[in-house]
């Protein structure tokens, strides 16, 4: 039976290479080799390991598999024709623009639940499916991540390598395609097997070295990693790119290049054998889960003294732990700064679905991606500055189209002393560039729990900005927040100029309303709380009433934050816009100190008003 089985994998294993060769090469492009030194692994993934319905890829107890070493794409798509999922026809259209087949894989893809190929993001992704697993739905799938080698050498695997092992996560199996060719040259520990195992093992991980090209090895390995008990497995196998065709066997310089058509892919396909297209297999199904549904009511509403200040974090910590009651599906995760951002308010309540994931913001990111992708709705949330370091894993969660909700607090100069280190002053500019995204940034309590909720609403990304300063409670708690709306907050038939602004600057560009006010001068004060999508109608009516002139304030850099999305939305028309917003590096100091020194405080909105007015 062993026999039987070692060679229908082995045969699985030749189609998967001859697929891998002809798609690319008829693509003309793609990574061919990379394909041919991990078929083995993947024939006995998934043609004996994983459990899955080939009928339904959204089942819920589906085994998972990430290809984190994502430009090993036409290898996947081959698996899938092998398993009958997809017509085997189809593989001759990949890379082709109306192609679901992409040259990394993507969900226009079904069978494809994450997007890779920006390396070492693979592990993290599978950790928040795993946690999803084990902690949430309890449901007895595993993840299984193929890596490269050369990605080992990203931080981010190394995040999510500590994460696994202290939640202790026994169905998450990673396994290192060892075959020691970079892009540009031979990777860092070639085959140094024991290295690897030794680098996870300090990290607490079981480790298997074995030989990847043998299923004597290949197929005990995952048996012992399947019986693993509160410990994730990784299995380090040796292989050689391009195997099994000796011009690109262990060579040099054929990394992302196709073999060509004509002498060159007859000879590779000759010393592949023949393609049968008769190899019994028999994929196991999942073990049947109750799928439950999960109902959703509406939040309890803001509940706040006119008279309170009250930061927009802390209105976030509340709506989320309001939220968290009202919807079972909502998880939170945060970067050990839950007493800063408050979403230690939903952790008290809700511990079961609160997860820390440290000082490590890649994974923090790329834990909340699986978690997303397992229908939960994760809110996301550290020092805004601080997300620039999950950059790279935010833009992927928009091409894996994940359901995740981020929340940057600290942003802004006026978080006072702590210095430019802990400012957020990019990440308007970060999230409004990402495609599809929402970003909103509240500016008291009552609209920061309204767009908590709103968020939860909107099927997609969506990033709220909060700030560390008390502030006054501007709104009723009867107010609604639409995502794409804004506030008149100010207004009058005599306003000269419209003052278009969002969170503390909002405060300053009220103190100069009344400032002017006082003065004889009338302006119109916006909050403009949706910077994307943006209430383009109301800010060219208000410019329309108030000279054609709109000033924006925002504790952001110029680039790409507020006053860009304003001139945006108002481009077309002959309007003038004046940005106020923070110039040059900060330093420490005090809040109304440092919004002075960058001139976004009240005082620089009355002089920028006088200066347009008179």
């Amino acid at each position: 039976m062993v026999d039987t089985l070692k060679n229908i994998l082995e045969q699985k294993a030749t189609n998967l290479r001859i697929h891998s060769i002809t798609s690319t090469s008829e693509a003309g492009s793609g990574h061919p080799t990379t394909c041919l030194s991990a078929a083995d692994i993947v024939s006995a993934l998934f043609f004996h390991a994983m459990r899955y319905d080939c009928t339904d890829a959204q089942n819920p107890n589906n085994d998972r598999f990430i290809l984190s070493k994502g430009h090993a794409a036409p290898l996947l798509y081959a698996a899938y024709a092998e398993a009958g999922i997809i017509p085997v026809d189809d593989l001759a259209t990949l890379r082709q623009v109306d192609s679901i087949l992409e040259g990394h894989p993507t969900p226009r893809f079904e069978w494809t639940e994450v997007a890779t190929g920006s390396l070492g993001q693979g592990l993290s992704l599978g950790l928040g499916m795993a946690l999803n697993g084990k902690y949430l739905d309890k449901s007895d799938y595993r993840v299984y991540v193929l890596l490269g080698d050369g990605e080992t050498a990203e931080g981010g695997v190394w995040e999510a390598a500590a994460l696994a092992s202290h939640y202790k996560l026994d169905n998450l199996i990673g396994i290192i395609d060892v075959n020691a060719l970079g892009q540009s040259q031979r990777t860092m520990y070639a085959f140094d097997i024991d290295t690897y195992c030794q680098r996870f093992e300090a990290f607490g991980w079981q480790t298997i070295g074995i030989d990847g090209h043998d299923y004597d090895e290949i197929l005990p390995a995952l048996e012992k990693a399947k019986a693993s008990n509160d410990k994730p497995t990784m299995i380090v196998a040796k292989t050689y790119k391009g195997k099994g065709v000796s011009f690109l066997e262990n060579e040099d310089n054929w990394h992302g290049k196709a073999v060509e058509k004509g002498e060159q892919l007859d000879k590779a396909l000759a010393e592949l054998g023949p393609l049968h297209t008769d190899v019994p297999i028999q994929i196991q199904t999942p073990n049947p889960i109750d799928n439950q549904t999960s109902t959703a009511s509406a939040c309890e509403p803001p509940e706040y003294a006119s008279d309170e200040e009250v930061a927009t974090r802390g209105g976030y910590g509340i709506g989320l732990a309001k939220l968290g009651k009202a919807n079972p599906n909502v998880v939170a995760l945060d970067g050990d700064t839950k007493n800063s951002t408050y979403s230690e308010q939903f952790m008290e309540s809700y511990p079961d679905r609160f997860f820390e994931m440290f000082i490590a913001e890649q994974n923090l990111v790329g834990a909340g991606i699986g978690l997303a992708k397992r229908g939960k709705i994760p809110y996301v949330s550290t020092f805004a500055a601080f997300l620039s370091r999950g950059y790279d894993q935010i833009r992927m969660s928009a091409i894996s189209q994940a359901n995740i909700k981020y929340a940057g607090s600290h942003c802004g100069v006026s978080i006072g002393e702590d210095g430019p280190s802990q400012m957020g002053l990019e990440d308007l500019a970060m999230f409004r560039a990402i495609p599809d995204a929402v970003v909103l940034y509240p500016s008291d309590a009552v609209a920061a729990e309204r767009l908590v909720a709103e968020a939860a609403a909107h099927e997609g990304i969506v990033y709220i900005r909060t700030s560390r300063p008390k502030t006054a409670i501007l709104y009723d708690a009867t107010e609604s927040f639409p995502i794409g709306g804004s506030k008149v907050v100010k207004k009058s038939d005599d306003d000269k100029v419209s003052v278009v602004t969002a969170g503390v600057t909002l405060h300053e560009a009220l103190k100069a309303h009344e400032i002017l006010a006082a003065e004889g001068t009338a302006i119109r004060v916006i909050d403009l709380y949706s910077i994307k999508p943006v209430d383009t109608e109301t800010l060219l009516a208000a410019a329309a009433e108030t000279n054609n002139a709109i000033i924006t304030v925002e504790d952001h850099y110029p680039e790409g934050g507020l006053g860009d999305a304003v001139l945006d939305a108002v481009a077309t028309e002959d309007i003038r816009v004046h940005k106020l917003a923070v110039t040059g590096i900060p330093r420490s100091g005090k809040p109304d100190e440092l919004l002075e020194l960058h001139g976004i405080s009240a005082n620089a909105i009355v002089q920028k008003v006088k200066a347009i007015v008179c």
